[in-house]
């Protein structure tokens, strides 16, 4: 599973999302939409944060531990 954070580099929640994905023991990657119009372009991003997950658009917004606990137990059973 791929998931990534697409954030703008002046997103102060990216912190706390990393924290919510430690504490979860979920494995993640950091791009700047700054670095990556493509991905704003793609996904048609107007925001940050965003979270894709597997190349699909899961947030776009922080979500909280509890969101990202539920969603990912929802892939878990999926799979």
């Amino acid at each position: 599973m791929r998931v990534q954070l697409l954030v703008t580099k002046t997103d102060f929640t990216v912190a706390n999302i990393e924290r919510e994905f430690r504490d979860l023991g979920i494995g993640y990657q950091v791009n700047y939409l700054e670095d990556h119009p493509e991905l704003v372009s793609r996904h048609n991003l107007r925001h940050s944060p965003n979270i894709l997950i597997d190349g699909e658009l899961a947030f776009q917004h922080q979500p909280t531990e509890t969101e990202l606990k539920a969603y990912f137990q929802q892939l878990k059973q999926r799979h």
